[in-house]
């Protein structure tokens, strides 16, 4: 049951504080659409997700006008691609193009599961999504891929990192008419999670039930507002307190539309991600959270510790809320989708080796930085296994989505425009690094993961 003064309070943080519900992703099992004929296997896909998802679209905009609530994306996620390749074989690009066009059809914003998983190496079909991921990213719209390179319990396969190095230059490059966006639609993971309903990393794990509804809630504002009445002496013990009865609150939101959702479209509901995912929009920002805790711009020392403080308040006060709560579950730090991001980048007070260690207690890695055009395939390698050593050894998510900006250089900007945004062009280290990226093999695990 929900007070006079519950409701009262969460129309206030709707209209006043950018609270809202970020997306519903519907999650859709295809292992029942492989087939050895791949022309079958892609009508089989575009069937299923049309039956299952012809009718989320409705639903999102029913629950949102009978609630008052805004549920800004409606996006679907399926098994990961490779699955059905290595049954069918043949051109994986025909599933990119079969996503895409089920997806256009339905209405969604964004279809992801264009995916491998090779934490420990390659079955079929693996290295060839792979290879397929520059080209279906150029030649679809609401494709969005991912790729899982590593995890606690398996190490990290530094084959698959070069790989993904290289593909992550060949996505701009394909696209650089159009903004480099192709890197932008690509995630590289270590320990993904199969009930992610965010993009670019969403994807449908295989442990999940046929067909289920997650829900992604987002309220920086909300949070930043709840901070800001407080004393200016209240203790950091007080503040988190505050972030942990804001989160409560916003989790419960997520849970009734969540509920709802699930009821309307007949199936199961999966889980609420309480992530507290910016936009470029002002008032919507992170960075401005951790500011209105104490920093005079995000960057600053002591940006690192106020950043854990509020990630683990933020989950403690979700899990109160919900016995549902997973996918990521915590706050985001996109560059180029936060106000208060990118003008700490641009004043230079948050450099990219800042951002890594940001990513140490937070979800979920170095996410939409723009990086210089001339940055090479191994050094955009080595970021991600800087960044996938940082998952492993603390056995949490992290990922990379880096956008090589081709033909630009560090301190100019790209735009993104829309929920994307834009930023400016962070410098990377040049110093080499190939040796490295070009012994291959696999990293072994950490010996926390011997935990049975």
């Amino acid at each position: 049951m929900y007070t006079n003064n519950e409701i009262m309070e969460t129309i206030k943080m709707i209209q006043e504080e950018n609270l809202d519900v970020r997306t519903i992703t519907m999650g859709i099992s295809l292992l029942d659409c492989m087939d050895a004929d791949i022309d079958k296997s892609c009508e089989k896909v575009y069937n299923k997700i049309y039956r299952c998802a012809k009718d989320l679209v409705k639903t999102g905009e029913s629950i949102s006008k009978k609630f008052g609530i805004p549920i800004v994306n409606k996006r679907v996620s399926v098994t990961p691609i490779s699955m059905l390749v290595g049954v069918s074989g043949g051109d994986p690009v025909k599933y990119a193009k079969t996503l895409d066009k089920v997806a256009h059809d339905i209405g969604v914003n964004f279809i992801g599961g264009y995916s491998a998983l090779v934490q420990k190496g390659f079955a079929p079909g693996e290295k060839e999504l792979i290879e397929s991921i520059p080209r279906a990213l150029a030649e679809t719209e609401l494709v969005c891929s991912s790729v899982n390179i590593g995890s606690t319990r398996a190490g990290i396969n530094l084959d698959a990192v070069k790989i993904m190095g290289q593909k992550v230059r060949e996505c701009a490059e394909l696209t650089k008419d159009n903004q480099c966006l192709g890197a932008a639609k690509l995630v590289v993971f270590c320990n993904a999670v199969e009930d992610n309903p965010f993009m670019a990393g969403a994807f449908h794990g295989v442990g999940e039930a046929d067909v289920v509804i997650n829900v992604g809630v987002s309220g920086p504002g909300v949070v930043r507002a709840a901070i800001a009445k407080a004393p200016k002496d209240a203790s950091i013990a007080e503040i988190a307190d505050i972030i942990k009865k804001t989160a409560f609150k916003v989790t419960r939101m997520g849970q009734l539309v969540g509920v709802e959702a699930s009821k309307m479209l007949g199936v199961p509901f999966g889980i609420v991600d309480l992530s507290l995912a910016p936009t470029p929009a002002v008032g919507d920002s992170v960075a401005h959270i951790l500011e209105e805790i104490g920093l005079d711009q995000c960057g600053a020392c002591g940006t690192t510790a106020c950043l854990a403080m509020l990630n683990d308040a933020v989950k403690k006060g979700g899990v109160m809320a919900s016995s549902r709560v997973g996918g990521l579950s915590g706050a985001f730090i996109p560059v180029s989708e936060d106000a208060g991001m990118i003008a700490a980048a641009e004043s230079g007070a948050l450099k990219i080796e800042k951002l890594e260690a940001m990513t140490a207690v937070c979800s979920v890695g170095l996410d939409m930085i723009i990086i210089p055009g001339d940055t090479t395939a191994e050094q955009i390698s080595g970021i991600i296994a800087d960044e996938a050593a940082i998952g492993m050894v603390n056995s949490k998510t992290t990922a990379v989505r880096v956008i090589p900006a081709i033909g630009k250089k560090a301190g100019e900007v790209l735009d993104f425009g829309g929920l994307l945004g834009y930023g400016p062009i962070m410098p990377v280290s040049k110093v080499g690094n190939s040796v490295f990226i070009n012994r291959g093999g696999q990293i072994p695990a950490p010996l926390q993961s011997l935990k049975n």
